[in-house]
Formats: C-alpha cells, structure tokens, sequence
C-alpha cells in the first residue's frame, strides 16, 4: 500500500469485540494478570502482553505499528516528545566515557541536550566542521557509539547526504541516528539510504494541529549489533536493568526499540499518554494532504519574497548550491522542503517589526502546524546559543522561519505584503528575482 493508505490503516483492524472502526483510547494504567504465573511470564518476556502503561497501551501500539511502517522500520516507540526520543535513541547505545558525532545543523533544544546535558553525564559529543561525511568521520574513534544528523537541518534548511553518513557511520562499526521530523516519511525515509534508527517529534508534522506532543524512535531492524558486541553490550549481553534479558537473543532485528522501551522508557517515564496517541492518531490520517499543500504553499511564498525589494536573502531548501541541488535530487525527488528562512534588507531591528506587524501568520516556536508559523530563532529557539554557535548551526541573527500553513495562498500573502511593508515603509516598489539560495551541504 501507499504512504496516503497506510497513514490511515496501518497498524490497526476493527476491533473483534467492539468492531470500533476508530482505535479505541485506552485510558488505562495497569493491566490485570491472569494469575501469578501469567503476570510472571509476562515480566520475564517469555509472553506478549501489557503490564503499565509506563511499559505499553493498546492505543499507543497502534501509532507505533503506523509510524514504522510508514518509515520502513521494523519497529517504533512512541514518546512523551521529540526531546525525549532524541535522548533515549542516544543514551539507549552510549554511556559514560563514550561519544557521538553530529553534524553542526541542529535543532536549538537538540544542540543544548548534546552540548550541555550529555556532556554533564559523561557523553562527549563531537560536532563536525560541516555536514559532510568526510568531517564527520574525522572525529570518529574506538569509543564513539553513533552518528546523528537530521535529514533536513532546523532551522538551517540543509539536507544531509545519508547514503553517505551511513558509509561512513558503518565503515566504522556504528548506527547512523537520523531525526525526520521536516521531511517526514512522506517527503524522505531515510532507512532507505542506509539510516539504522529513525527519530521524531510527532508533534509537528505528524500531529499537525498544533496539540498534542509526542516522539518516535524507529528501528530499522538493520544493524549487525552482534558483529560490534564489543562497542554495544547493552544490546548484546544480559541486561540487568530488565531480568537478565539478552534483547539481540529475544527480540532480534527489534533488540534496539525494546530496549529503548524497557530500560530507558520504563525507568525514567517519558510516556506518551494513551489521549495523545489517539490525537496524534488524526494527524496521521492527513499528513500526505497536508505535506503536499504545504510545500505547494512554501513554493508561492518563496518566489514572492525572492522578488521583493525589501528582502536581502531567501533560503529555499534544496535551492542554491550546485550540491545542494544534488541532495534534492536524490533525497526529496526535486522537492524543496515544508519551510523557508529570510532576512530583511534593514537587518535585526527590521525582522523584529516585521515579526511584530504579522497578523495571519502565528509568533511561536512549533512548526509543522497546519496554520501557517513565524519564527524568529536567534531570540527564540536558539536564544541560548552565543554568536559563534549560531553560525555554527547556521542561524542569522536576522532570520526568520516561516514554516507554511495550508491556509489559501492569496491570504497568505497578503499578510506578508502588508508585515513587510510595516517592517521596512521607506523601501517601495519590486525588484529583479534573488537568487533563490540554501544552507544544503
């Protein structure tokens, strides 16, 4: 079937009791035990079965079941939030004394978990030079665990070159960890060039109306983590935060996920409560129809600012650069992605009143909406970030990012024409095209 059918399908068939056509929420903490024996073949994982939701929920399952298909995995865990899955689909693989290497275009919040908060814990992060393979392989050594990239940069814009992540990701024995939060599995599936586990924050695209928050953490099922046994006994020797289990014995190509599930989930509690599936359930069901209007959106948007006189610069995902054509080519088919960045001619103080005069447009930091969003990073998302960091991560203190909403295009635009003239009245009139540009590679 196709991403448009199994969004709606996958993972679930009509209740046999109820024949509830919708997935039921499943409201519940605990699940009752047959007897002493059944409660302790299920403890032991010798049967399937629900114990707590801190664990599993019926509702839950189902989006897990819709998540992987839709990426090509062979199993997901759903989370209480993106960060949360970023966090575990890290400490799931690397401990104290060892490293990760990502490349420099990061999320705000995923820069300050990897610079400041896994460094506190023991987890050295090395953030390569550039995007690119060869950088980042040069920072790779016997301790290192696992690579990560997000597969469209945010706010940055640029697209990763996974095929080649993951050459060199297991040329040395490692996972590539891939976040696909912008370009969802409707745009891009990264297991398909060679990713090993997939993450995302649910709360944007997926959900799509702005509600509800969530994560994924996707298995390929793919890595041979009986071959590297040495860097990953987690996942390979018994665990004795969870009864001794071997996961690469009991679970096979899904050791990854249900480790993620019995040891990170179950002990330190970042669930994603039964109602937020189930909402989140909804967004699923019309994420084809929203990515398809929302980059048809992003498309009208950029070529009018590109032609606006008040306008420095647009950056288009997958525009500009010889390279970054390439990425485009190979990774979104031609497609430039859900989102847009810009700087005004005036520079900082005319972004402000540009982001102060919107009115259609929303001011916060979520993207992903099926309304159209305006964000500005340098004071928002990346506000913690010190100058040299935020070039590092490709953030322009004059930037904004407009991730587009599916509104009709006519209003979208007039609620830009008439926050740019607000932002910037000296300037009048239209000038040539920019050049339409990008962050890419």
């Amino acid at each position: 079937m196709r991403d448009e059918t199994l969004s709606i399908h996958a993972g679930y068939e009509t209740d046999p009791i109820t024949k509830s056509v919708a997935v039921p929420i499943y409201q519940t903490v605990a699940y009752e035990f047959e007897s002493a024996e059944h409660g302790a073949a299920l403890f032991d994982l010798e049967v399937p079965g629900n114990i707590y939701t801190r664990l599993s929920n019926p509702t839950t399952a189902v989006l897990e079941r819709r998540i992987a298909v839709l990426e090509g995995g062979v199993d997901a865990l759903c989370v209480g939030s993106g960060m949360a899955a970023i966090h575990y689909a890290i400490a799931n693989v690397a401990e104290a004394g060892t490293n990760i290497v990502s490349t420099p275009q990061l999320y705000g919040a995923t820069y300050t978990l990897f610079e400041h908060v896994l460094r506190k814990q023991g987890i050295d992060v090395r953030f390569a030079r550039r995007d690119g393979p060869a950088d980042v392989e040069s920072l790779i050594d016997e301790n290192t665990r696992a690579v990560y990239c997000e597969s469209i940069g945010n706010p940055g814009g640029g697209i990763a070159d996974i095929e080649g992540l993951a050459e060199v990701a297991h040329r040395n024995g490692l996972p590539l960890i891939v976040d696909n939060t912008i370009a969802t599995p409707i745009l891009l599936k990264p297991i398909q060039f060679g990713a090993d586990v997939v993450v995302h924050s649910l709360t944007k695209f997926v959900g799509g109306h702005g509600t509800t928050m969530g994560g994924a953490i996707v298995d390929s099922g793919n890595f041979p983590w009986t071959q590297h046994s040495h860097r990953f006994p987690m996942l390979t020797k018994p665990e004795a935060a969870y009864h001794g289990v071997t996961y690469t014995e009991q679970y096979g190509r899904g050791a990854y996920v249900a480790r993620c599930r019995t040891v990170c989930q179950r002990n330190t509690g970042a669930i994603l409560a039964p109602l937020s599936a189930f909402l989140l359930l909804q967004g699923a069901e019309t994420l084809a129809l929203r990515v398809e209007r929302h980059l048809e959106n992003t498309e009208k948007v950029a070529e009018f600012l590109s032609r606006h006189p008040k306008v420095a610069w647009c950056e288009v995902i997958g525009r500009g650069s010889a390279l970054a054509r390439e990425l485009s080519l190979k990774y979104l088919r031609g497609r430039s992605g859900p989102f847009l960045t810009f700087g005004l001619r005036g520079g900082f103080e005319e972004g402000k009143r540009f982001y102060n005069a919107l009115k259609l447009f929303k001011r916060l930091v979520n993207i992903g909406d099926a309304k159209s969003l305006a964000c500005h990073p340098a004071s928002t998302t990346h506000r913690q970030l010190t100058e040299q960091e935020l070039a590092q991560v490709g953030v322009k203190p004059e930037m904004i990012r407009l991730c587009i909403g599916i509104e009709h295009i006519d209003d979208i635009l007039a609620d830009l024409d008439q926050a740019l003239a607000a932002a910037c009245p000296s300037i009048a009139g239209r000038a040539p095209a920019l050049r339409l540009a990008s962050s890419g590679g």
